[in-house]
């Protein structure tokens, strides 16, 4: 049941956030001990935790003055993050267009239209990175005809975190969290959530995962070595350490949460609980991890059902 159920909102802004934390039993048994949380975004209303960066970032650019006047919100994007600019948009009548790479999910591109949002295709060579370099030369063409809000650099995107994501993990469990374990994509939620949670107890741990290779298959996850690295990565006092995993065992993870325990989760939500796995593994029974399941599988249902057979 959602934590929304018995409140009466305004809008649809007003569901983003305040997602519960689920208690993963069958993780922690393959750990051998421990806690082990995962805060489940998927509850977000446009069904990710990237809700919450878009819902920060529109509100904050609106209060400032740089949206509005009919001004285009444009980005570059996976996917979550424009399904959440689309949903927000259509709610707040702000036109969106995005740029996203050739192959991001059919559910994605379907779910993101439905909203009414233009979709422009980068090359599905180029990842993420192409979709970055070309919304850039769109709007160095026609700067006046867009926001760009560039959730890569925007400090609104690790706030949203910052005040909202960290701040319900400790209401949540408070003093007894020992470690933080999240992937990285823009870097918004392990920035944001890692400084808030580093604020209320030093010694709690921050663990940044990422794909261990160039060439992966964990759609939203960045590999940072081989990528452009975005401004609102600054790791210096937040994150301890960086965990790379391999895709394999990131989906392995993925199917069995599923199956044990009935959540049905994506790719990056699966690096996520390989990661907090090892983690409680490494740290011992008095351990308790947390980590975010960003999104649900349903948006990856399709390209699941031929990547793995042919490229895994």
């Amino acid at each position: 049941m959602s934590l929304h159920s018995n409140q009466r909102v305004e809008s649809v802004l007003d569901l983003v956030g305040n997602t519960p934390l689920i208690r993963l039993r069958s993780v922690e048994a393959r750990a051998g001990g421990g806690e082990i949380w995962a805060k489940c975004e998927f509850e977000n209303p446009g069904g990710s935790v990237k809700d919450r960066a878009a819902r920060q970032i529109i509100l904050d650019a609106l209060s400032e003055g740089r949206l509005g006047a009919g001004k285009i919100l444009i980005d570059s994007t996976s996917g979550n993050t424009g399904v959440a600019y689309s949903m927000l948009g259509a709610a707040l009548a702000i036109p969106v267009h995005l740029v996203m790479p050739a192959n991001v999910s059919l559910a994605r591109k379907n779910i993101t239209q439905a909203y009414g949002t233009k979709l422009i295709y980068s090359s599905e060579f180029e990842g993420s990175d192409g979709a970055i370099r070309m919304v850039r030369e769109i709007v160095a063409a026609d700067p006046d005809k867009y926001f760009f809000p560039d959730q890569y650099s925007n400090d609104s995107n690790p706030r949203a975190h910052y005040l909202g994501t960290g701040v319900e993990i400790l209401e949540a469990l408070g003093s007894r969290v020992t470690h933080f374990v999240t992937g990285i994509g823009t870097t918004g939620t392990v920035m944001g959530t890692g400084r808030r949670l580093k604020e209320f107890d030093p010694n709690i741990e921050v663990v940044a995962v990422e794909p261990d290779d160039s060439f992966h298959g964990l759609e939203g996850l960045k590999h940072l070595e081989s990528s452009i690295v975005p401004q609102i990565w600054q790791p210096e006092g937040v994150i301890d350490r960086m965990l790379p995993m391999p895709t394999d065992e990131a989906w392995d993870a993925a199917d069995m949460l599923v199956k044990q325990e009935g959540i049905f989760i994506g790719h990056s939500a699966g690096a996520n609980v390989a990661g907090a796995c090892r983690v409680a593994r490494e740290a011992g029974p008095d351990a308790v991890v947390v980590t975010i399941l960003p999104d649900r599988g349903d948006r990856y249902f399709q390209p699941m059902r031929w990547e793995r057979h042919y490229l895994w």
